[in-house]
């Protein structure tokens, strides 16, 4: 068996993860560490988590967390950094943080401030060349769940040249899960429920610089995008809706035929039938993408449309599928395509 020690286990993406792996055949949980709730049993924090009724929360040692084949951060941004640094070098990590996500300095200190901790193997297999990347890895960076929705939308139209780099708008609304566990009057229920608001408007969202440097690699040039994130009422999920001024003569077909050679071999991403569009509430718990696209010539855009659970494939699931790539095992072990419905 191999052995995996997660910290950050009282949040969602560390809870959601104890989750899929209990249900792994080959990865048992060893130390789990909770930073402010340290000593209390981990049903107390995580109550749906029965089957690890008498695990006890722990510090974030490097020594104890160390002692695992295989090291999952789940930590705030910017926590992530001190840990790996104490960690043997020989150890797996995939960092479900934001701290190895960004090549550019100045990107970092724009979007998540402090100092910049360098860059690791972005952990988005569906992309061109990144598979193989991850298999090699031994420290993989999770991408963040409105990146992975947005790059796998758009991914197949930029590299196949039918949309221009510099003209794309994405309005993608989220469940409260994806503001983390801290408590905020942002997120109280009589606040959210029954009502949707956009924050972080204005390209400053921390998840911006990823996204077009994780488009700009596939597209071959510079990609320029406007984020507009929403806040919904809804525990998970997250639905993106994309566009792109069209390039050339693109059409519907050759929009749709891009996303389905792109992703007729993946596992977990599915372009819808036509006439369908992806719903939230179809990849709840899922470690699935669904897409669906639209070329609208009146405005001469491209419309790409993205679902995922923003705890599984958006955290959790994606951390899952790359360690899996990176030991060697079938990437889809311990996950599922299935969404939980209603």
């Amino acid at each position: 068996m191999i052995t995996a020690s997660v910290a950050g286990a009282s949040g969602y993406a560390g809870g959601e993860l104890l989750r899929l792996l209990a249900g792994h055949p080959l990865i048992e949980v060893g130390a789990v560490a909770a930073g402010g709730r340290a000593g209390e049993p981990l049903v107390a924090v995580h109550p749906n988590l029965v089957e690890y009724g008498d695990l006890v929360l722990g510090t974030a040692d490097p020594e104890r967390l160390g002692a695992a084949d295989l090291v999952f951060l789940a930590l705030p941004h910017g926590e992530s950094a001190a840990i790996v640094a104490q960690l043997p070098s020989h150890v797996r990590v995939v960092d479900l943080g934001a701290d190895f996500r960004l090549a550019d300095p100045v990107d970092w200190t724009t979007y998540y401030g402090g100092t910049h901790a360098g860059q690791w193997t972005y952990g988005l297999p569906e992309l061109p060349g990144l598979r193989a990347a991850v298999a090699t890895a031994t420290h993989v960076a999770n991408p963040g769940c409105y990146a992975t929705a947005v790059a796998l939308a758009l991914a197949p139209v930029l590299g196949a040249g039918l949309v221009e780099a510099d003209d794309i708008v994405v309005v993608a609304a989220s469940g409260t899960s994806g503001a983390g566990r801290k408590a905020s009057d942002a997120l109280l229920a009589s606040q959210v429920m029954g009502s949707m608001s956009a924050y972080k408007v204005g390209g400053v969202h921390q998840h911006t610089p990823e996204m077009e440097q994780a488009l700009s690699a596939v597209a071959g040039t510079d990609v320029t995008l406007s984020f507009t994130p929403l806040l919904a009422p809804m525990p998970r999920g997250i639905v993106a809706t994309c566009t792109a001024k069209a390039a050339g003569r693109t059409t519907a077909d050759a929009v749709r035929d891009a996303l389905r050679d792109a992703y007729a071999a993946e596992p977990f991403v599915t372009v819808l039938p036509d006439g369908h569009w992806p719903q939230t509430s179809s990849v709840a718990g899922s470690n699935s993408v669904h897409l669906q696209a639209a070329y609208d010539a009146h405005a001469g855009r491209v419309v790409v449309v993205s679902a995922i659970d923003n705890l599984v494939k958006g955290a959790a699931g994606q951390a899952l599928q790359n360690a899996n790539i990176m030991l060697g095992l079938d990437e889809a072990m311990g996950l599922s395509r299935n969404g939980v419905a209603p």
